[in-house]
């Protein structure tokens, strides 16, 4: 810091290097919620608009740097009416990882409560009704809840409160069922709902041969703290996804490690 003084330069301070870590932190966010998405080209694009503008200026190109100017000056509300989904997923994505809407203390009541039931929790009927399904080839997908409220994804679907069971999963994915098509909802031993709908995800990244169970999951997994269990009904494969990123082909007792581990 002495030598930065001497050569002019500002003394570089501790809260410096705080902010300079928060905006890092932030721009590596952003980055992995674009990457892999057309969000990138519409950035890159951005940047070439904005050097560009500024060459202009430089070279005293009136006419072109006109017609820049005037882009830049609607820029912003061009930004939030492109980037809409994109900012709803951002702040849906602090508000899960802060969780502004809760207090320290209800959070950590919550999590008392989580550890005390999780000690009674029998995740065998989810594992085996996975098994089942992947030998009869019948395509599922189970969405478990973890610390965050999944509320809106449960007034997609039906409502069902049922306590948790092979035959009863099985059952609601049996291809004749009405209620076979969308996501379960689970919490620990019970089923909270049925035929939800999941947001599927727009990452241009991730295996083409991928279906739509295996994007839901991926995309829900995204936005929301949550689990999600995929069984594929093309192969049978047990999958799972948790933050955006997905595990294939899993055993029934990597399954069964996951939801302990993960606290669903």
């Amino acid at each position: 810091m002495m030598e930065l003084a001497i050569l002019g330069l500002p003394a570089l301070r501790i809260i410096d290097i705080f902010d300079i870590v928060i905006v890092a932190l932030l721009i590596f966010y952003i980055y992995r919620m674009a990457r892999g998405t057309n969000v990138m080209l519409i950035f890159w694009a951005l940047v070439v608009l904005l050097v560009a503008w500024r060459v202009a200026e430089a070279l005293n190109m009136r006419l072109l740097g006109a017609v820049l100017s005037a882009i830049a000056s609607v820029g912003l509300i061009a930004l939030v009416v492109i980037f809409q989904p994109e900012i709803r997923k951002f702040l849906l994505f602090l508000g899960t990882k802060t969780q502004l809407n809760e207090s320290l203390w209800k959070r950590l009541q919550f999590w008392r409560h989580q550890q005390q039931s999780n000690k009674g929790l029998n995740y065998e009927a989810y594992v085996n009704a996975c098994m089942h399904m992947s030998q009869s080839r019948t395509g599922a997908l189970i969405v478990f809840r973890r610390q965050n409220s999944v509320d809106e994804l449960i007034s997609t679907g039906e409502r069902i409160d049922a306590l948790a069971s092979s035959a009863l999963i099985e059952a609601l994915f049996f291809k004749n069922s009405p209620l076979h098509d969308g996501a379960v909802i689970a919490h620990g031993n019970k089923l909270l709902a049925a035929r939800c709908i999941l947001p599927v995800t727009s990452r241009l990244d991730i295996d083409p041969n991928l279906g739509l169970r295996h994007r839901s999951a991926i995309g829900v997994t995204e936005q929301l703290d949550v689990l999600a269990v995929i069984v594929s009904e093309e192969t049978g494969a047990i999958s799972y996804a948790l933050g955006g990123q997905i595990h294939h082909d899993v055993s029934p007792v990597e399954l069964r490690q996951a939801l302990e581990k993960y606290e669903c």
